[in-house]
């Protein structure tokens, strides 16, 4: 089981400091927690996935109005279910990828910059647009409040999260459909992996699949009613010199129904050094070997935009070729 942790104090004057100590154990354990207290409201969250069923619900063409192809370099839009790759490989699922709404004139998405644009919506539901909206600035919203956690259970500052990577943080949202899988069926809804960033919040519906590579082998992580499921990316493994872990993690939906999950990444900067964390520690051991991909997070330099850019370009390789 990974820990539950109300992390309600962490929007309050008290108690910070012990959710701080929760948060930095689970992070050195596991690299994943669940959490309530979160403020995040019941309603919306609701809303957001009748809205995502209603979508997926409809016919290949219409949905292929939003395909990413038409997102440009926004990376935004619709695929089909086989049309991601994990380690090369497709997952059995479709989905929607979006991110911080910006307009056409802001100067990150005049220069071209990948991953910045105005976000594709569909028709229907119309309602769709303002949900994923308010979804993404809420839990934006919570991922600074987390930030502010780990940053205490790191010994920092409460602010320095804020002050070096994610004052504008790169804020990118997904929202994923899974149909059921045989059991006899070998194929994984989405294959092993771990996120790029610092954390990633996902919500979940209540069908299960969800698991996470633990000491002594894979861990289910059930839903549970009302909570987030937390977990690390590569830059705080990276940051912390393999103190916090990126957890693999891999998803298997072979309930008798479809499967619905939104992960949103809260992530540094597009352009932040990503350097490691005032902290006392030992230089980071060698990881490439144990990593899902081979690739160690600590020999690379750059900024995130770098890393990140390596990363997605090999889970949509033809589609990076076409608008690139």
């Amino acid at each position: 089981m990974i820990p539950l942790i109300d992390v309600s104090p962490l929007a309050t004057a008290t108690g910070a400091q012990e959710v701080g100590a929760q948060i930095d154990q689970a992070c050195r354990q596991t690299g994943f927690f669940s959490i309530v207290g979160h403020g995040v409201p019941a309603e919306l969250v609701e809303r957001l996935e009748v809205m995502a069923r209603q979508f997926f619900a409809l016919e290949a063409d219409e949905k292929s109005n939003i395909s990413m192809a038409r997102g440009g370099r926004a990376w935004r839009g619709w695929f089909p279910v086989g049309g991601e790759l994990t380690s090369g490989i497709p997952d059995m699922k479709e989905g929607l990828y979006f991110g911080q709404e910006l307009p056409t004139d802001d100067p990150r998405v005049m220069a071209g910059r990948p991953l910045h644009g105005p976000n594709l919506f569909p028709v229907q539901p119309a309602e769709l647009r303002e949900t994923v909206l308010e979804y993404i600035d809420a839990l934006t919203q919570l991922g600074h409040r987390l930030l502010r956690g780990i940053s205490l259970g790191l010994g920092l500052d409460e602010h320095w999260f804020d002050r070096h990577l994610t004052h504008d943080p790169l804020v990118l949202f997904r929202i994923f459909h899974y149909p059921p899988i045989a059991e006899n069926d070998r194929s994984w809804s989405v294959g092993q992996h771990t996120d790029y960033g610092l954390i990633t919040i996902l919500g979940q519906d209540d069908s299960g699949g969800l698991e996470v590579e633990g000491p002594n082998g894979w861990i289910s992580v059930p839903p549970i009613p009302g909570a987030f499921v937390v977990n690390l990316g590569d830059m705080l493994e990276r940051m912390t010199s393999g103190a916090y872990r990126s957890t693999p993690h891999r998803v298997r939906n072979t309930s008798d129904r479809d499967r619905l999950s939104f992960p949103l990444f809260v992530d540094p900067a597009w352009d932040a050094a990503v350097v490691p964390v005032p902290m006392a520690g030992t230089s980071p051991p060698p990881d490439a070997a144990n990593r899902w991909d081979g690739q160690s997070v600590h020999e690379w330099s750059g900024t995130y935009g770098d890393y990140l850019w390596t990363k997605v370009g090999r889970v949509f390789p033809q589609l990076k070729e076409e608008l690139f």
